[in-house]
């Protein structure tokens, strides 16, 4: 028998012997492994899946808000927020519910659907818009504290002028006029020379008070 052959011979039962001790390890990684992938796999056909479903639904919703169907547009928002929670498409919906029953008087309504986005919504920007709308639903209400409450939360640094307007508004309603002025102020300074439509009406609102 040759060197070689021996060395062949030595390979080949140094590889049984790995095999023997770690073979059932190296199967059972390749099993995990393909298990793992199949599973991501499932999860993004079933993410797919659910955002072409909920979709669908919210082009309901929007047709519905068009036709001013208030009752159809809140069972489709309930459906998104219930089936599809964690889709886009359900915070979108649930602001589109909240205005219409909004402008349909539903104040009640309306803020569920806004306290919903807020609890649950993953966009920021998206947080502090349902932020501003449920804070003017609140001073429709009268509920002028809880919009203060609402208004004091965390958002986004560029809202922070339309927050100081918001806080102006509940603030002139509750009676607290210095206070009103102050926050017209710095929602003045906060937009800049950004939003001149914007500027201009917090203007007209903080000249409406009158002198300090």
């Amino acid at each position: 028998m040759s060197t070689y052959d021996l060395e062949e011979q030595e390979q080949l039962a140094a590889l049984k012997a790995w095999w023997k001790q770690y073979g059932n390890l190296v199967v059972l990684t390749i099993t995990l492994a393909a298990l793992v992938f199949a599973a991501f796999e499932g999860w993004r056909y079933w993410q797919r899946s659910q955002a072409a479903k909920a979709s669908a639904v919210y082009n309901e919703l929007v047709r519905a808000t068009r036709a001013a169907d208030t009752k159809k547009v809140r069972d489709l928002a309930g459906t998104l927020t219930q089936d599809f929670p964690r889709t886009a498409y359900a915070t979108l919906g649930a602001l589109a519910s909240a205005k219409r029953h909004f402008d349909a008087g539903d104040l009640k309504s309306a803020r569920v659907q806004l306290e919903w986005v807020i609890a649950n919504t993953r966009d920021p920007e998206l947080e502090s818009i349902a932020r501003l709308r449920l804070a003017s639903v609140l001073l429709d209400d009268k509920a002028y504290d809880d919009a203060l409450k609402i208004l004091d939360a965390k958002h986004e640094a560029s809202f922070d002028g339309l927050f100081a307007a918001m806080r102006g508004d509940v603030l002139a309603a509750k009676g607290a006029k210095a206070e009103a002025r102050s926050a017209y102020k710095a929602a003045l300074e906060k937009l800049g020379k950004d939003g001149s439509g914007a500027r201009e009406s917090i203007q007209i609102r903080l000249d409406s008070l009158g002198a300090g």
